[in-house]
């Protein structure tokens, strides 16, 4: 498998500039410490993931934590809680099919359920049972649609700056969400695409290392696989799973999310039936803007999973 660094030299669809790559070096390297690795499930998928596991853990009981990035992202993105929350736990984030070395889902056009069942299997190849979930953006509508399906297997589900989806809207309102996406990746490109949205990620409080990393980790990502997920976005209903999962989540979003704002995240709130939670100064991608204040809400959440939950 490539290195990292020889990963960067060969990048052929990245025209990322050279200022970029000089703020996010110091990341890339200790990116380093969580090598990407492959599962084969079952079923003969490839899941590409990331793992922090340098250090011993201080509580083989404790619940496993599986992360999962949004549209414009991949595993890599959350080398931050990697990095605080190891030894702790076991803390895994995937590629999502079509991200990374990941098989794509077979649909053309899928549904929330396609890529929940290749959690499901990733997460058996893997031997867990058990986890606490988190989802950001795009990933909080696969760990909703897999909470729902597996509720026995979600000690508690997190759902950062959640993307409810367009399922339930009027099907002229989706489609003109999903072709103009769509349209967008066309013409752009990764490394277009990561040169004139990533900003929008960030909140104006965001300092220029995490507005380099999050354009690092948009360039990556690869066309078949966010046309997928564009379609998947277009057809997914997340309130309408969260109705389904009865066990413990929490919803929070950055008070600067212009993205999923907080008045669209407050809705999907009120379907899983808990409060919403506000970042001050946190735009859509806070767990990389402000990574302190986000690994404190993603810790605590999970060591509230594993008690038992008050009636």
């Amino acid at each position: 498998m490539k290195s990292l660094t020889l990963y960067l030299q060969i990048e052929t669809m990245s025209a990322v500039p050279s200022v970029t790559a000089d703020l996010a070096a110091p990341l890339e390297a200790r990116l380093a410490r969580f090598p990407a690795q492959q599962a084969v499930t079952v079923a003969g998928q490839t899941v590409g993931y990331r793992e922090a596991q340098a250090g011993a853990l201080v509580n083989d009981d404790a619940l496993p934590l599986v992360l999962l990035h949004g549209i414009g992202s991949g595993a890599a993105s959350w080398v931050q809680q990697f990095e605080a929350l190891d030894g702790t736990r076991r803390v895994l984030a995937w590629d999502a099919p079509g991200y990374g070395a990941s098989t794509p889902v077979v649909p053309a056009s899928p549904n929330a359920t396609d890529y929940a069942e290749v959690l499901r299997c990733w997460l058996d190849a893997l031997g867990i049972e058990r986890c606490v979930l988190v989802g950001h953006s795009l990933g909080a509508i696969i760990a909703g649609a897999f909470a729902a399906a597996n509720p026995q297997r979600v000690a508690g589900l997190l759902l950062i700056s959640p993307a409810g989806g367009y399922g339930a809207a009027a099907a002229d309102m989706r489609e003109t969400k999903r072709d103009q996406r769509l349209a967008m990746l066309a013409e752009l490109g990764p490394a277009g695409l990561a040169e004139k949205r990533s900003a929008n990620m960030l909140s104006q409080h965001a300092d220029d290392t995490a507005r380099a990393w999050v354009r690092w980790n948009m360039a990556r990502i690869v066309r078949h696989g966010y046309a997928q997920a564009t379609h998947l976005l277009a057809n997914a209903d997340l309130a309408a799973d969260l109705t389904r999962f009865h066990g413990r989540i929490n919803v929070a979003v950055g008070a600067d999310d212009t993205i999923t704002p907080p008045s669209a995240c407050e809705r999907l709130a009120q379907a899983a039936r808990t409060p919403l939670q506000l970042v001050p100064r946190a735009g859509h991608a806070g767990y990389i803007e402000a990574a302190d204040v986000y690994t404190a809400i993603i810790d605590t959440f999970c060591r509230a999973s594993a008690a038992p939950r008050s009636h």
